[in-house]
């Protein structure tokens, strides 16, 4: 059986709502699998002023378990599988503080992804948005 969130995803921005300071105007999101379950999860688009963006490739073991975050020190990654086509991540500071958490979503068909996020930006302002995907 093929895993829902395995493929590529473009970003329908006519059905996402998109926090005030984060409007790409374009933007595609890859989750590939590794062998040992881990997902990884690779953003690319374009912001609002029309220069290309990268988010940083996440990856998420979705076994419950805190792992620490490449890069980031103090900062620990925990994501959870609750049901077949949905994902939970959080990311917490060594005092237990919420960095950011999101869930992915994918509908019963296949055809679209729902990410619901929030947490932190790289200026330190707090955001929240909900996109939607559609599979490629």
């Amino acid at each position: 059986m093929r895993d829902p969130f395995v493929g590529t995803w473009t970003l329908n921005p006519t059905k996402s709502t998109f926090d005030a300071n984060h409007q790409p105007s374009a933007a595609t999101m890859q989750f590939e699998m590794g062998e040992d379950g881990t997902y990884v999860l690779k953003a690319q688009g374009v912001n609002q002023k029309g220069e290309p963006v990268a988010e940083r490739p996440a990856t998420l073991m979705p076994d419950g378990r805190a792992y620490p975050v490449p890069d980031f020190s103090g900062l620990s990654a925990v994501t959870t599988r609750p049901d077949p086509h949905t994902l939970r991540a959080e990311c917490r500071r060594e005092d237990g503080s919420l960095v950011g958490e999101g869930s992915y979503v994918v509908s019963e068909d296949g055809a679209s992804l729902t990410a619901t996020t929030a947490g932190f930006d790289t200026q330190l302002r707090r955001f929240e948005q909900k996109t939607v995907w559609d599979r490629r």
